[in-house]
Order: C-alpha cells, then sequence, then structure tokens
C-alpha cells in the first residue's frame, strides 16, 4: 500500500514563510495553513496550499486559544495533521497551545516560553550560567526600586512578547522608569526592565535536528536593531569573519543557549550583544523561527541554501522517520542593507555593482543584498550604499509605541 502523503499545518499571521510552503508542497506534503483575515490579499504561494484558513484575531489570548482549537478540531475530522509549524515569533504559542491539545509531536507550551517570553529567556539563560545583562520583573513594586537603586543605569523596559526592538523604552533614572512602569497600567506583567549595555549585537541562523546544529551562521549588525527601530537609521548586517573569535565563541555559545532551552528540531534565530567595555558577549533573545528582516535572504546568499525550504525538508524527514541531509554549504561572505524610502518605487540602475545578489523589491522601501569574496569588500560596498541611500532615497517614520496600553 502506498504511504499517505503527510499533511502539515502551518501558522504565519504575518507575511513571511511562502517558501516553506513552497518546499513543502513540493516534497509531496498536504499543506494546509492559517493565517490572519487581514493577510487573506498578500500574494501567499496559493498554488501550493491546499486550503487556507483565517484568523480574525491573531492575539495570544486564551479565547483566541480555544477559538483556534475548535477551527482546527473540526478541521482534523476529515484530515489528519501530523505536523503543525509556526512561521513566525508570534504564531510559537499557538502552535505550542495545538501540540498540545491534539498531542502532535513538537515543542510543547513550556518549551516554547523559552522561545516567544523574553523574561523566561533571561531566566533560564541565567540558570545554565549563561551571562545576560542584569534584568527584573516588575511585578513587586519594591523590587523593583532595589533594582533601580543597585543596578547602574541606563535601562530598558522590554515588553516580554514582542519581537525585535518592538516596544522597547529607554529611561534614565529612577523617577522616568516608575513614570514608564506607572503609564502601563494593567500591562505592566507582560514587561521586565534590563540594564541598557551598549555594544555590538550579532545574530546566529541555524537549524537544528534532534538537538543538533545541522546549520549555523553568524553575522553581525552594523546598526543595532535599537538603532535602527528607534533612531531612523538603515538596516545592515554581514556575515562574520568565518573561523575568527566571534564565529567560534557565539557557536559554542549558542549550543550552550540551545541545550538549556530545550530546543529539538527547528530553525532558530538568536541575538547577542558584545559588550563595548569588556568584549564578553551576552545572550539577548532567541526565537524558533527563521530571522526576518530578508535575512534568510541574506544567509541564503552566503551558504547557498534556502533556510526555509531547509527547515520543511528536515521535518518531513523526522515525520517519515527518514534521513535528512543539508544541501552542501558554501562559506561567502555577504550582507544587507534595507532603508525606509522617500519614493514608492525607487530607481536603483544606478547602484550597478557586480556584488549586488538581490534588490529589494517592495513601496517606500529600497535594499540590497551583496556577496563578496572577502568580508572587508561586502562592508566596503555596504557602507558606500548607506551613505547613498541616506542622502537621495531615506525616510524614516517614528517606531511603533506599544509601551502604553
Amino acid at each position: 500500500m502506498a504511504q499517505k502523503p503527510l499533511s502539515l499545518l502551518c501558522i504565519s499571521t504575518y507575511f513571511k514563510g511562502a517558501n516553506f510552503l513552497i518546499g513543502a508542497k513540493e516534497a509531496g506534503c498536504n499543506v494546509y495553513f492559517i493565517t490572519a483575515k487581514e493577510l487573506e490579499n498578500k500574494p501567499w504561494p496559493r498554488e501550493h496550499i491546499d486550503e487556507i484558513f483565517y484568523l480574525d484575531s491573531n492575539e495570544n489570548t486564551p479565547q483566541n486559544h480555544h477559538n483556534l482549537a475548535l477551527g482546527v478540531a473540526h478541521l482534523m475530522r476529515s484530515k489528519k495533521i501530523d505536523r503543525i509549524i509556526a512561521l513566525d515569533d508570534f504564531d510559537v504559542e499557538k502552535a505550542a497551545y495545538l501540540r498540545e491539545t491534539f498531542r502532535v509531536a513538537g515543542m510543547g507550551q513550556t518549551t516554547s516560553r523559552y522561545f516567544r517570553d523574553k523574561l523566561a529567556m533571561r531566566m533560564r539563560a541565567q540558570d545554565a550560567g549563561i551571562k545576560v545583562p542584569p534584568f527584573s520583573t516588575i511585578f513587586h513594586d519594591e523590587t523593583v526600586t532595589e533594582y533601580l537603586r543597585t543596578v547602574e543605569g541606563p535601562w530598558l523596559l522590554k515588553p516580554r512578547s514582542e519581537a525585535s526592538a518592538t516596544g522597547i523604552k529607554k529611561v534614565h533614572s529612577l523617577e522616568e522608569a516608575w513614570q514608564v512602569i506607572h503609564s502601563l497600567g494593567d500591562n505592566r506583567h507582560n514587561y521586565l526592565i534590563e540594564q541598557f549595555r551598549p555594544g555590538s549585537v550579532y545574530h546566529v541562523d541555524a537549524l537544528s535536528q534532534n538537538g543538533t546544529f545541522l546549520f549555523q551562521r553568524v553575522s553581525q549588525y552594523v546598526n543595532t536593531p535599537m538603532e535602527v527601530a528607534h533612531g531612523g537609521g538603515i538596516f545592515r548586517s554581514v556575515v562574520s569573519e568565518f573561523g575568527g573569535d566571534d564565529d567560534k565563541q557565539l557557536q559554542e555559545l549558542n549550543q550552550k543557549v540551545m541545550d538549556a532551552f530545550g530546543m529539538k528540531s527547528s530553525a532558530s534565530h538568536t541575538e547577542y550583544i558584545k559588550s563595548a567595555a569588556t568584549g564578553e558577549f551576552y545572550f539577548l533573545e532567541t526565537a524558533a523561527r527563521v530571522g526576518g528582516a530578508n535575512l534568510m535572504e541574506m544567509i541564503e546568499a552566503s551558504a547557498n541554501m534556502n533556510l526555509w525550504k531547509e527547515w520543511a525538508n528536515m521535518e518531513i524527514a523526522i515525520a517519515t522517520e527518514t534521513n535528512y541531509k543539508l544541501p552542501k554549504i558554501k562559506k561567502e561572505y555577504a550582507g544587507i542593507v534595507i532603508s525606509l524610502c522617500r519614493y514608492k518605487e525607487p530607481d536603483t540602475s544606478s547602484f550597478n555593482d557586480a556584488e549586488i545578489y538581490w534588490r529589494m523589491k517592495e513601496d517606500y522601501h529600497i535594499g540590497f543584498i551583496v556577496k563578496a569574496k572577502t568580508r572587508a569588500r561586502v562592508l566596503e560596498i555596504l557602507d558606500g550604499y548607506a551613505q547613498r541611500i541616506a542622502k537621495d532615497f531615506h525616510a524614516s517614520a517614528p517606531a511603533p509605541d506599544k509601551t502604553l496600553h
């Protein structure tokens, strides 16, 4: 009897993950997809999706999770679901809830906390002996005041479940910190406070199978995510020197983090800061998904591998208990530069270096990925492009303020 194709239920309430859906369908799977109603008209790869379902609200609340489970229960009366995959940060909790409810293999709710809740991440990392910037909960007034009096500022008030630098507030005094904390009202328990540590921010993009890394690539943000989000800067990242100290240290540290957090099989995107004062690396945050902001395309330029598609192939291999092998991985230097643009469809024809690998095609944005034989050449191009973009194309918008509810 021929084996039935696997059925994957994928969730993404942000417009990302198309290559995962394509890869799963090309591998012969049935692909069912849940997204937000507001994203209905986005160019999803519909020819690679068997059925699409829409959520009226993508908030991670108990009621929404309950409603989602009811909908999936109806689907499962006629469709057997083998794997449930979250393609974005905000859907990790949804997928974990569904796996627990329907006893589908994969990351459950306890482990998922370490990949969604910044407080859970920090507490787990600290317990495992991994360096993190000094932090505190803000549940208890006296604890907060003691923290502010004993830990040198400035400090960052961070939402526990937002992605990247969204919603972060930098404060410089005890009075300013309390002013922001009071403004949070009933949402206060969803935040933490952390010492601001100046330094360079790095990211490690990886693929793990059964607790072992199949792939890791270390890169450095030329501008930190906070500088871009809150200062209207130009986003840049570049692959780190292969075999250099940063590359070696972060691959080892990333293994410690994933072991401590109970990572088994998934793509992951993890960020670290290298202290400007001491040169030590500190853990910042992690996510069980492919990196956003077109970093996947940068990794593809560097490694000659589409991380979304290989994640899909690995999930299929695990579910079918077959061997999975990565394609041949390259080590090439690549970097990315992206900016908001004052023009809807900017003319980028004057950017014509042979090293250009990818051009961004999105309204009111300008961006490029370049690759070269040396990291120095990649940085040279990124620096030149950033200057030209700042002069002739750049536009900025205020960071979304999600701290005042």
